[in-house]
């Protein structure tokens, strides 16, 4: 039997603080109710402060799955064509589903060791001289390898093009973790949810949408009703859903937004490039090789560690839980068995990290992975620096 309480160093779904668990512990009211319209109109302003946007935000009782969904099924039509990049298994994801509803993808292969290249997607559109691609969408932050694609950056790109292509995003490990800016960004449609960034437990689905995205809307020929963009936002201008929303989530995503409000956007973005700075330092030092090759996009979320040749992933993953009750993220698809994923986000302090990097290190020696040992010492003294901005109050270990 276990003793003490479990890492889950997985990246995602997070650890829920214990100021969200509180905050769910209520009775469920009248969704009808005014107090309930107070309670609605606080989670959805505050996610727009969260997405950094003056725009919409729709709130759905569903997985991210269905926040993908939504997105394709509101702004674009059987047959439209859509650009993707292969970056990982979540692209991989989106894109078959894309096939579903009868989109052509114009799938960009990749090594899942970098995010999208904004250079390449410059040129698909150039290339585009019919304008028939509809649709860019990118991920993020690509949970299973551990690389961001530069928004910005693809977002300039495709401004130099002049192409007229929508930019749909899946923000879903990202979001609340990592500096994201919807409109600053002209993104037009931006998909997320719960139980990342916003330390709930999975269930809500989240589309942040331009005034583009919504005019496509308009004129789509998708068969959608669940996932009606004007459906849910008509009654949501006086907080209200078109039908029973996840009231207890509601809660909890009411005290997410305020904790990290409290800390401050700006610093919660700093102690995750931190904690993941310490992580890569940990890694480095054991003498193993990170699956993202390209600095610039190391993810703030979490990161993913190849196993020496010889050695299985999850073998190892699974002595880490037996001996020492961390959960560690598992290879997904094309990289199962030959990477493991720290996961560092949400509610995460330096201590929280160091206990969970020591897991590790003597994971590996029980392992018998071949590993030069100090990992921790060379996280600790990266995170003995006096951090920038102000300090995490909200962030306590568990048992002090």
């Amino acid at each position: 039997m276990h003793q003490g309480r479990h890492f889950l160093q997985i990246p995602g779904p997070s650890p829920v603080p214990e100021r969200v668990l509180r905050a769910m512990d209520m009775p469920v009211i009248d969704h009808r109710s005014a107090e309930f319209g107070e309670l609605g109109r606080a989670v959805l302003e505050g996610s727009q402060t969260i997405f950094q946007t003056a725009g919409p935000v729709v709130i759905f009782p569903s997985s991210g799955t269905g926040a993908w969904e939504a997105a394709i099924v509101n702004t674009l039509s059987p047959g439209d064509r859509v650009l993707m990049v292969e970056t990982g298994h979540f692209a991989t994801l989106w894109r078959q589903m894309a096939g579903r509803f009868g989109i052509e993808v114009d799938f960009v292969p990749g090594d899942w060791r970098r995010g999208a290249d904004p250079a390449l997607i410059e040129a698909k559109l150039t290339e585009d001289k019919a304008r028939a691609i509809k649709a860019v969408m990118v991920v993020h932050n690509e949970t299973s390898t551990g690389a961001t694609s530069r928004i910005a950056e693809i977002r300039a790109a495709i401004d130099r093009t002049g192409h007229p292509a929508l930019l749909m995003v899946d923000t879903i490990s990202s979001l609340g973790s990592v500096d994201y800016r919807h409109d600053e960004w002209k993104v037009d449609v931006s998909v997320s949810c719960s139980q990342k960034g916003f330390m709930l437990p999975p269930g809500l689905g989240f589309n942040a949408i331009s005034e583009k995205a919504r005019a496509a809307a308009k004129t789509n020929k998708m068969p959608r009703s669940y996932f009606d963009w004007e459906e849910m936002l008509k009654p949501n201008a006086n907080g209200f859903f078109p039908y029973t929303p996840a009231t207890n989530l509601l809660y909890g995503l009411r005290e997410a937004i305020a904790m990290l409000l409290e800390e401050g956007l700006d610093n919660v973005f700093a102690r995750h490039q931190r904690l993941a700075a310490a992580t890569r330092a940990a890694v480095s030092h054991w003498g193993l090789e990170i699956l993202c090759q390209e600095p610039s996009e190391f993810s703030p979320v979490l990161t993913a560690v190849l196993m020496p040749p010889g050695h299985d992933a999850d073998q190892f993953r699974k002595i880490v839980l037996d001996n020492y009750n961390m959960s560690l993220g598992s290879g997904l698809s094309k990289v199962a068995g030959k990477v493991f994923r720290i996961g560092h986000l949400g509610e995460c302090n330096a201590l929280t990290l160091l206990g969970a990097l020591t897991g590790v290190e003597m994971g590996l020696s029980v392992a018998g992975v071949p590993h030069r040992s100090g990992g921790v010492d060379a996280a600790m003294k990266l995170l003995e620096q006096r951090p920038q901005g102000n300090a995490s109050p909200h962030l306590k270990v568990v048992g002090t």
